[in-house]
């Protein structure tokens, strides 16, 4: 008996988890498009990036597993492969273009020459905001339906 407590406290934990990952990727998501708004496109690109990196790992940590790194496609081939399905190619896509961010969005370094602030545009912010809202919209639809399932099986 006390095995299956521990087990239910995990979850619960682990749910837990899950919905403060996703409710700060969202947080960030509304701060990608604050920083749109206010013509900060490197930072929009970068929080867009951090809003899905954010949102694969509240589904990570929802199926039990601690995610690890930084890349969003990375985290997401991680989580089709934990829930045995094989990867959406158009969200590979978002992921791959919100990669392109996490590094050149901040650092001058990363850059041949100039700035970060000087690289972006509105239209590179706002292909990032887009992606993220596609992933941040994908990871939603997951939580709902793992949330769905539960109250299926406690209903049975």
């Amino acid at each position: 008996m006390a095995g299956g407590a521990v087990i239910k406290l995990e979850i619960v934990m682990t749910n837990t988890e899950a919905l403060r990952w996703f409710d700060e990727a969202l947080w960030d998501l509304d701060t990608a498009k604050i920083l749109q708004r206010e013509k900060r496109y490197n930072a929009a690109a970068f929080y867009s990036h951090q809003a899905s990196e954010k949102a694969l790992k509240s589904l990570l940590y929802n199926i039990g597993e601690i995610p690890r790194g930084h890349s969003v496609r990375e985290l997401l081939q991680r989580y089709f492969a934990r829930v045995g399905r094989e990867p959406d190619e158009r969200l590979l896509g978002f992921a791959r273009e919100l990669d392109r961010h996490y590094i050149i969005s901040r650092y001058p370094n990363a850059l041949p020459s100039g700035t970060p602030h000087e690289a972006y545009d509105e239209e590179a912010s706002a292909r990032a905001i887009n992606a993220a809202e596609e992933v941040v919209k994908f990871a939603e639809r997951e939580l709902s339906f793992f949330r769905e399932q539960g109250e299926h099986r406690r209903r049975a």
